[in-house]
C-alpha cells in the first residue's frame, strides 16, 4: 500500500513539473549590446520577468496554445513574439531604438484686439459713459475695474501699486506718451480723448503680450473707428458739464468732431469744501477733437487734431 501511494505521489509530481514550460532567452539592441531592466511577459497573463545585466531572462509559465510574448523597453520599440509557447525557448530579440523628434518651437509676439468681446475687450463707449462717477471720462471708468487703485486725488491710472507711468497707453498700435490733460494741484486729471472715438478699449491688469515690453504695470490700448457705418450726432449730459459730437460722411471720407465743456460750479455749491479752501472761481475745461478718415483700395489714413 505504501509503494503504491509512493508511485501515486511521484506520478502527480512528474506531471505538474511538465506542466510549467520555462521561456527563456536574450535581449539586444541592434548592436549586439545587451539591454538591461526590458520586461518581457505574455500578454494578457501575470507572468513574466524583466532582463537582467547581461540581457537575459528566464520564467515559468502554465500557458499553452498560441500566445504572444512581449518585450518592451524605455528608448526603444516594443517588440512582439506570436507562437506556440512551447518554441518560446533560447529566443534572441533584436529592439529598435524608438526616435522621439521634437518639433520646431516658434514665438511670436501676440496682439490683443479691442472690441473683440470673445477675448479681451473690457469696455465699449457706452460701457463708458453710463459708468457711474466717471463724468464721460474713460480713465475714470477704468479706475472702477478691479486691479486699479486710487491716489488721492490724483485722476491717472494706477495698476497694482506701481506708478501712473509704468502703465502705457497705445492707440492703434501707438504709443501715447500724454494721454492727460493738465491740471492744476488738487484737481483730478482727465483723459485727453473722447470715448466716442474708440470701438473698444482693452484693459489688461495682469499679463499682456511682449509686443508691449516697456509697460511695467499694464496696458491700454485704444481702438479708434475704421470707417463710421453712419452719420450721427452725439449729444451727452451730465451734471457738470455736457459734449456734444456729429459724423459726416462722403463716400469713403468721414469728419467726427466732439466738444466737451466742464464745470464744477454745481459741484462746489452742494458740497463745502473740506480742507478749507475757496476757488475764485469755479474749475472749468472746454476740449475738442476732430478726426478725418479717408478709406483706399488698400489702406486707411487718420488724422487727429
Amino acid at each position: 500500500m505504501k509503494n503504491f501511494l509512493s508511485i501515486l505521489l511521484l506520478f502527480f509530481i512528474t506531471w505538474a513539473s511538465s506542466a510549467q514550460i520555462t521561456v527563456n532567452g536574450s535581449v539586444t539592441d541592434k548592436s549586439g549590446n545587451p539591454i538591461s531592466g526590458a520586461n518581457v511577459y505574455l500578454e494578457g497573463t501575470y507572468d513574466g520577468s524583466s532582463t537582467t545585466e547581461d540581457g537575459l531572462f528566464s520564467f515559468e509559465t502554465t500557458e499553452t496554445g498560441t500566445q504572444t510574448l512581449v518585450i518592451s523597453a524605455l528608448a526603444y520599440e516594443p517588440h512582439y513574439e506570436m507562437g506556440d509557447v512551447s518554441y518560446f525557448k533560447n529566443l534572441k530579440i533584436q529592439m529598435v531604438e524608438a526616435i522621439n523628434q521634437l518639433t520646431g518651437v516658434t514665438l511670436t509676439a501676440g496682439t490683443f484686439e479691442a472690441g473683440d468681446n470673445s477675448k479681451v475687450s473690457v469696455l465699449k463707449p457706452l460701457d463708458i459713459v453710463t459708468t457711474a462717477g466717471a463724468a464721460g471720462d474713460f480713465v475714470a471708468a477704468l479706475q472702477t475695474l478691479p486691479g486699479t487703485t486710487t491716489v488721492n486725488e490724483d485722476g491717472r491710472l494706477f495698476v497694482r501699486g506701481g506708478s501712473a507711468g509704468e502703465t502705457q497707453v497705445f492707440i492703434d498700435g501707438l504709443r501715447v506718451f500724454q494721454p492727460f490733460n493738465a491740471t492744476t494741484n488738487n484737481i483730478p486729471t482727465r483723459g485727453r480723448f473722447s470715448p466716442f472715438l474708440f470701438k473698444g478699449i482693452t484693459f489688461s491688469t495682469g499679463g499682456y503680450s511682449a509686443e508691449y515690453g516697456q509697460a511695467l504695470s499694464s496696458v491700454l490700448l485704444l481702438n479708434t473707428t475704421d470707417v463710421p457705418d453712419q452719420e450721427k450726432t452725439d449729444i451727452s449730459a451730465m451734471t457738470v458739464g455736457g459734449g456734444v459730437g456729429h459724423t459726416e460722411i462722403w463716400g469713403d471720407e468721414s469728419l467726427s468732431i466732439n466738444t466737451q465743456y466742464i464745470n464744477l460750479a454745481p459741484y462746489e455749491s452742494l458740497i463745502p469744501s473740506t480742507q478749507g479752501m475757496r476757488w475764485n472761481s469755479p474749475y472749468e475745461s472746454i476740449s475738442g477733437e476732430a478726426v478725418f478718415r479717408s478709406k483706399g483700395e488698400r489702406s486707411m489714413f487718420k488724422l487727429y487734431t
